[in-house]
């Protein structure tokens, strides 16, 4: 079964709730697909992984990643789910485990050291959807990504390797991010999937050696934005953690078995004056029999 991240937002920012099957077509490589869609998010408990640059130039956000601790609740819905923090520069670093209490990570975050001159966004992100992975799967599943655009230095994950790893995943990314210049720029992610089967996953991994944080939230039906106050900072992780709260959870059980990666197209049937934001793409590998294919 294929999971769905899916957003319906009006322009004022207000969230479309209500909605149902009917309202909804998703195409995979351009054929519909029955659905069904789930929108009773908030029973699910959630598991979090704060991942955030020490490399580079990040200590000039320090002060802000400082006040994050207390944000978190707002994606654990008060302590009903549990967070993690990875930090990374050269190489991820698991700082602290799974817990409800998330006073350690505030803790953490308010002596966080800088590290050294790396920046291998490619490694943490693969490194923290693997921790994600082994959390119970009742759990809805989410990656916070704190760091600048482009990845420096992954050894472990290429971009090839990672668009397969989002691809497998039912793991929704969210990223935040600083510009080393402190290009003072709001960008949004969306996919926008279509062309043949080999040229999107051209373009999958192109789009990743030139923003990896963008296309990482775009493929699994995350979304990206940039900060450089203070202020902004809480204001978009407030916003993505209501977001990632109020999503409808679209499923399916592709119709085409094809293995490698599959675009994935969510439509309204009605406009209702709102945007869309889903999943746009994931990846199909064969099981034991090579009857199949599935996502993890």
């Amino acid at each position: 079964m294929v999971l769905v991240p899916t957003l319906v937002e009006k322009p004022t920012g207000e969230v479309v709730y209500g909605l149902g099957a009917t309202d909804f077509t998703l195409e995979d490589n351009g054929v519909k697909q029955e659905i069904h869609v789930d929108d009773d998010l908030d029973t699910q408990p959630v598991s979090l992984v704060v991942c955030i640059e020490r490399g580079r130039s990040s200590g000039l956000e320090f002060d802000k990643l400082a006040k994050l601790g207390p944000l978190l609740d707002l994606f654990t819905a008060g302590g009903r789910g549990e967070a993690a923090l990875v930090v990374f520069d050269s190489e991820p670093v698991y700082l602290d485990a799974f817990s409800r209490d998330t006073d350690y990570i505030t803790e953490d975050l308010q002596q966080l050291r800088p590290g050294d001159g790396g920046a291998a966004i490619l490694d943490a992100v693969g490194y923290s959807v693997d921790l994600l992975e082994h959390r119970p799967p009742d759990h809805r599943r989410v990656l916070l990504l704190i760091s600048e655009s482009r990845d420096h230095g992954s050894k472990k994950f290429s971009a090839t390797d990672l668009v397969e790893r989002i691809g497998t995943s039912n793991t929704l990314v969210l990223s935040l991010t600083f510009s080393p210049t402190k290009a003072n720029l709001i960008d949004w992610g969306k996919g926008n999937p279509g062309g043949s089967l080999l040229a999107p996953l051209m373009m999958a991994i192109a789009a990743v050696h030139k923003n990896a944080a963008r296309e990482i939230a775009s493929m699994s039906g995350g979304e990206y934005a940039a900060f450089t106050k203070e202020k902004g900072f809480q204001d978009r992780v407030d916003e993505l953690a209501s977001h990632s709260r109020n999503r409808y959870i679209l499923s399916f059980h592709p119709s085409d078995l094809t293995p490698g990666l599959h675009t994935i197209q969510v439509k309204l049937n009605n406009e209702y004056n709102a945007r869309v934001v889903a999943r746009a793409s994931y990846w199909a590998v064969n099981d034991t029999a090579g009857s199949t294919a599935s996502t993890k």
